[in-house]
């Protein structure tokens, strides 16, 4: 029997074990991934099995998980270590740069030991997006900096960090969502423009294997549809503009700042330009519908997979991670 193509696609699960009916659907209409959510989580053991069940049904199938430190943070706590908000780094980087940008691999290291010891590929960190004052809270102390260039370098040293423990990183939200006046889990942000600023972190990062749109609409660009959903955006700025040329993952299309039928976003964001289309509800009916709608991995996505793994396996090193934890604790005070 011919094998089932890969969908362009990852979606998310309703619990902490398979479902025999999750089961059937990725053996029907195989995800490129899964990415896992607190009501997904409890221990390492549980988060391991998961990761087995799986890839037993799709071996190749990437897990992914949002762990970027903070308030941001799936492995938490007794289970796993706690990791310090971005702006925790940012404000040692500005009254120390290199103890600031020590603390910043040290922390991507340690996250990316936690993910990786239970089988996560992708984590999906570092934030790119700049602080902005007056803007909505969504980002905030996400963010390591207001300043562009320490925002880029302490996003760097971060996903080196996570490259240094096996995994691959995914700078989030291009092309910038730090001066977004709403939250795009529940409503869609628009901006006039992009903006220089915003745009230097991801141009100074151009060389990481992964990237997550931002769920904004720029209206001078496109007035219709959000940068997840459009061509012009994503083609104009972030393939062209800023020479990103690795695997673009949407953001979550299950937020609110994009309406309409899952599968149908799905389709949209993947002939926008997305290599990969991202569903978390975990709910089947829609998780079938993505699959369905997302279509098969193209060659061009293939190939950059492909380069993501062999960056993570090449720079990949072995990692001591209490003495990196202790070090981490004396930087920070």
């Amino acid at each position: 029997m011919a094998s089932r193509p890969v969908a362009s696609a990852v979606i998310g699960l309703s619990g902490m074990a398979l479902t025999e009916d999750e089961a059937l659907l990725l053996a029907e209409q195989p995800p490129l991934g899964v990415i896992l959510f607190s009501r997904n989580i409890e221990n390492q053991a549980q988060v391991f099995d998961l990761a087995a069940s799986i890839r037993a049904v799709v071996p190749a199938a990437l897990m992914l998980v949002d762990q970027e430190g903070g308030r941001v943070a799936r492995l938490r706590p007794p289970a796993w270590r706690a990791h310090p908000p971005a702006a925790e780094i940012g404000r040692l980087h500005a009254r120390d740069a290199g103890a600031g940008l020590r603390a910043a691999t040290l922390t991507g290291a340690l996250i990316g030991l936690d993910c990786a010891t239970v089988g996560f590929d992708v984590v999906c960190a570092p934030v790119l997006d700049r602080a902005v004052e007056g803007a909505d809270a969504v980002i905030g102390d996400r963010a390591f900096s207001s300043d562009p260039e320490s925002a880029a370098a302490l996003g760097r040293a971060y996903a080196e960090g996570l490259l240094e423990a096996g995994v691959q990183p995914v700078g989030k939200h291009v092309p910038g969502h730090g001066r977004a006046l709403v939250d795009s889990h529940a409503a869609l942000p628009d901006l006039d423009d992009v903006d220089e600023a915003d745009l230097l972190p991801f141009h100074a990062n151009a060389w990481l294997p992964w990237m997550m749109t931002a769920h904004i609409r720029y209206r001078a660009l496109d007035p219709d549809r959000p940068a997840t959903l459009s061509g012009i955006v994503l083609e104009q700025v972030v393939r062209r503009r800023l020479g990103f040329d690795g695997l673009l993952l949407s953001d979550d299309l299950c937020m609110h700042a994009v309406t309409g039928d899952s599968g149908a976003l799905a389709a949209a964001a993947v002939a926008a330009g997305c290599d990969v289309a991202l569903h978390c509800s975990g709910v089947l009916a829609q998780s079938r519908a993505v699959l369905e709608a997302a279509g098969a991995v193209s060659s061009v996505t293939r190939r950059r997979l492909q380069a993501a793994a062999a960056l993570a396996a090449g720079r990949c090193r072995p990692l001591d991670g209490p003495a990196l934890a202790a070090e981490r604790a004396v930087l920070l005070g």
